[in-house]
């Protein structure tokens, strides 16, 4: 099943259970507008180079499209259009007032010049900026794409339309428009939708194992946030592989070592394993950080932990879900549980609009709300239900949805078009 395939079959789930119109869900399972277009862009040793990019404006019903940026040689339009799917729903859940869309361009970020980065991403910019803008389509950082992009992007933007316009994207820097607390919101906001829960079961950080799959922006803040909370971190990894060690272990020593070598593996705080390995070993709570189906079914039998934060998109797969559910895995699902980063996009946005900006106490205790009342309101669903917490998500955002289709009326069955620029 692919990332897309998965997301729909959450979406038909959660449909089913709450009897949801069928006109809704339909408009909901496709993405309004799709753009494909080929990048050329002229590499240091003078060749020219060319990369597929995309991107997916999901839906528009309640507010403008809102969406990452990704920079991956993996990136397809499947994965986009899940993606972008996931965005409606995660704003809805977040009760904040975008619809979903998301973009990407396959590439290998990490091989890239810094100069080869900056053509690629004004390219991109060229060929999507007359359908995107500050009140119809936001970006936003994600997978290998950093607030440096993100100003180069709001900078290329600008020119085209011979207009200042920090608000088009998020994740920018301090200097440019960026809002504080946006570099950690998403681990963020997935720590207070943890120790919330905690607390309406009534369940103690002190002792508590946590392992952290991904060290990259989530990933690494979120190890250091909860070391900082009392958990005790027993195992992190990167893309060359994870360290472990049950004893637990300091995230701030592991960045530095990361930073100097280039891996958490290099680490002396705990024994090298594998990805796959890490996943496996005994936890009280997976955090997984990384990328999209890393619990499926080749490994959901082995998993130890008895609750699952999905601080990355899509990273359990469908029959994993199931299976663990019937186990009594609690799995605080995607849409819910990295919705931090969006809420505080949603904030660097508004100040952008006001050309105001709030110091850090003020963000951090406008999402600390915003994530428990998100919290709070799926909660609710999930008794009135008697279904997951992922199920729950899904209602949740499906019942603000619906609402906003049929107040907007006919005007709400809006026309795909099709965009290909090659």
């Amino acid at each position: 099943m692919s990332f897309y395939e998965n997301t729909l079959k959450n979406m038909n789930k959660a449909a089913k259970i709450m009897k949801l119109d069928q006109e809704t869900l339909n408009v909901l399972s496709h993405p309004q507008k799709t753009l494909i277009a080929t990048l050329p862009v002229r590499m240091d040793d003078g060749h020219m180079e060319y990369f597929e990019a995309y991107r997916v404006q999901h839906n528009e019903l309640r507010g403008p499209f809102k969406g990452g940026i990704r920079y991956l040689p993996s990136v397809d339009l499947d994965e986009i259009k899940a993606l972008s799917t996931e965005m409606t729903f995660k704003c809805a859940v977040a009760g904040i007032p975008y619809g979903g869309g998301k973009g990407g361009v396959s590439c290998n970020a990490k091989k890239m010049s810094e100069g080869e980065l900056e053509r690629l991403t004004r390219k991109y910019v060229q060929a999507v900026y007359q359908i995107i803008g500050p009140n119809h389509d936001i970006p936003a950082p994600d997978m290998y794409t950093t607030p440096q992009i993100m100003a180069w992007f709001m900078d290329e933007y600008s020119r085209l339309v011979n207009q200042y316009s920090p608000g088009v994207v998020t994740g920018k820097p301090i200097e440019v428009g960026g809002s504080l607390g946006r570099g950690t919101a998403t681990a963020q906001g997935g720590a207070y939708i943890l120790e919330e829960y905690m607390k309406r079961h009534d369940m103690k950080i002190e002792g508590i194992r946590i392992i952290i799959q991904g060290f990259g922006n989530a990933g690494s803040f979120a190890a250091e946030i909860f070391h900082g909370m009392g958990f005790t971190v027993t195992g992190v990894s990167d893309s060359r592989g994870g360290l472990y060690n049950n004893d637990g272990m300091d995230p701030f020593n592991i960045m530095k070592t990361k930073k100097e070598k280039g891996s958490v593996q290099d680490s002396d705080e705990g024994k090298p394993c594998t990805n796959e390995e890490l996943l496996e070993k005994p936890c009280d709570i997976l955090v997984l950080a990384a990328m999209e189906n890393q619990v499926t079914e080749a490994n959901m039998k082995n998993i130890k932990a008895k609750i699952i934060l999905e601080l990355a998109n899509g990273p359990t797969t469908a029959e994993a879900d199931e299976y663990l559910a019937k186990e009594g895995v609690v799995i605080i699902p995607d849409i819910l549980a990295n919705s931090g980063g969006v809420t505080v996009s949603y904030f660097e946005w508004l100040q952008n609009q006001q050309a105001y900006y709030w110091p850090i106490e003020e963000v951090e205790a406008k999402l600390k709300r915003a994530m428990i009342e998100a919290l709070v309101r799926i909660l609710d669903f999930q008794n009135e239900y008697k279904c997951t917490m992922r199920e729950a998500a899904y209602i949740s955002a499906f019942d603000r949805l619906d609402k906003a289709k049929k107040l907007r009326g006919s005007g709400a069955h809006l026309r795909c078009k099709i965009y290909h620029d090659k």
